[in-house]
């Protein structure tokens, strides 16, 4: 018997229900009901039992590219190997592309010249449908787009043989030409790592205003973890005799499912980060007020916790916290993390990123400043000084040296004008 479902949007109820491909593949068709749920689910049955009477088949020609996307998502995507920070971040590139009017259109209708409209408006701005964009995208952001449309389409050729050639092939991502003003004056540098006076107005501020967001922030400047690594981390990845930590997994808020996850790092791949007594002597500070913590909200105090939550062939981790008075849910287990509030929940990723988004407009030296601005001071620090470049690689974990040399190596003004002036040595 055909599996349905029925689902809110907006004020209307819809109804969805899995039927057969020509290919025998089952693939997900949706229709639009009423207001009343009840009616809708009326409507869902009478659907199913006149699929099973008639036994319908899907014509493969009469497929848009809305639904291959989602036939995609459903039977490759989903399923294969990717991380699933990955698997999220495309099927919302996926419900974004399902607003533009091309979505809606047979597969076998698209063209290269539907495609290349499609990504043009992304990077240069308009409006089609439902679809506005800013011209905003970045290159990165545009080719996961062209990346998802791409697969899709490849899928759609082989092994589904819906169409016989991918039109994506013929598709030329064009970048927004940045004009330069040659005649008013202003700062080359996009991204500025923050000075020592800079860092100390920071936690100044902090200190004050979101006491809780000082530590990962000072964590962040000694080791150049992401964001969603810091609140990752665990006492149990620390070692304050060797001083080093070790990076094994990154949390963040899935809007997709509407909840905190704890998941692998962006690279998938766990880290070893050495640190000096700087940071050694604020972990031992921050290990002990914890500690003072859970004495004084006692029963209130709230543990942190994860559970598995296998979907297909991939696995979830859900976060969740709870205090001494309430009954931990069968199937999960405490994780003791490092970056808390005072009451012991998770100090999430978002509320610190909002936190230092504050401060950028509090304090006039910071304007600008978000947290990822960190691990730009932290690699600059480091090159600045005489790192070697693929050491700060593994210790960043970037894929290849290019990414730290690329993105990462801004240089000081002061270390400029050493450079500018070296040859002064010589013909001095």
């Amino acid at each position: 018997m055909a599996k349905g479902s029925v689902r809110k949007k907006g004020k209307k109820w819809y109804y969805r229900f899995y039927v057969e491909d020509a290919s025998g593949k089952l693939i997900q068709r949706e229709y639009v009901g009423t207001e009343s749920k009840s009616e809708t689910e009326k409507l869902l049955r009478q659907a199913i039992e006149d699929y099973e009477e008639k036994n319908f088949v899907a014509k493969t020609e009469n497929i848009t590219l809305g639904e291959l996307l989602d036939i995609w998502a459903e039977e490759e995507l989903k399923v294969g190997s990717l991380s699933n920070g990955t698997v999220e971040l495309y099927t919302h590139v996926i419900s974004r592309i399902k607003r533009h009017p091309i979505a809606s259109r047979k597969l076998k209708t698209v063209t290269a010249d539907h495609l290349q409209a499609f990504m043009d408006l992304l990077v240069f701005g308009g409006m089609e449908g439902d679809f506005r964009s800013a011209g905003n995208y970045c290159k990165d952001h545009a080719n996961k787009y062209s990346a998802v449309l791409n697969q899709a389409f490849r899928f759609a050729v082989f092994p589904k043989k819906f169409i016989t050639f991918n039109p994506m092939q013929y598709v030329v991502r064009r970048n927004k030409k940045e004009g330069t003003d040659i005649f008013n004056e202003g700062d080359a540098e996009k991204t500025h790592p923050l000075t020592r006076e800079m860092y100390n107005a920071l936690l100044a501020y902090l200190k004050q205003h979101h006491p809780d967001a000082v530590l990962p922030v000072q964590i962040s400047y000694y080791t150049g973890l992401r964001l969603g690594e810091v609140a990752g981390l665990t006492w149990q990845d620390i070692n304050l005799k060797e001083q080093y930590l070790t990076v094994r997994r990154s949390i963040h808020f899935s809007s997709k499912n509407l909840r905190v996850e704890i998941g692998p790092t962006k690279r998938g791949k766990i880290r070893t980060v050495d640190f000096g007594s700087a940071l050694t002597k604020i972990l031992k500070e921050a290990r002990k007020q914890q500690k003072k913590n859970v004495w004084k909200y006692r029963d209130l105090y709230r543990n942190c916790y994860f559970k598995e939550a296998p979907e297909k062939n991939r696995v979830y981790y859900i976060y969740c916290d709870y205090d001494a008075t309430e009954t931990i849910p069968e199937g999960y287990r405490e994780i003791d993390l490092v970056c808390r509030k005072e009451c012991g929940c998770l100090l999430r990723p978002a509320t610190i990123d909002t936190i230092c988004r504050l401060v950028s407009k509090k304090v006039p030296e910071l304007e600008g400043f978000h947290f990822h601005v960190l691990r730009h001071t932290y690699t600059t620090n480091l090159l600045a000084n005489g790192a070697l470049p693929k050491d700060v690689q593994e210790l960043l974990g970037h894929s290849s040296v290019n990414t730290t040399m690329n993105v990462y190596a801004h240089a000081t003004r002061e270390s400029k004008k050493a450079a500018g002036r070296l040859l002064d040595k010589i013909t001095g």
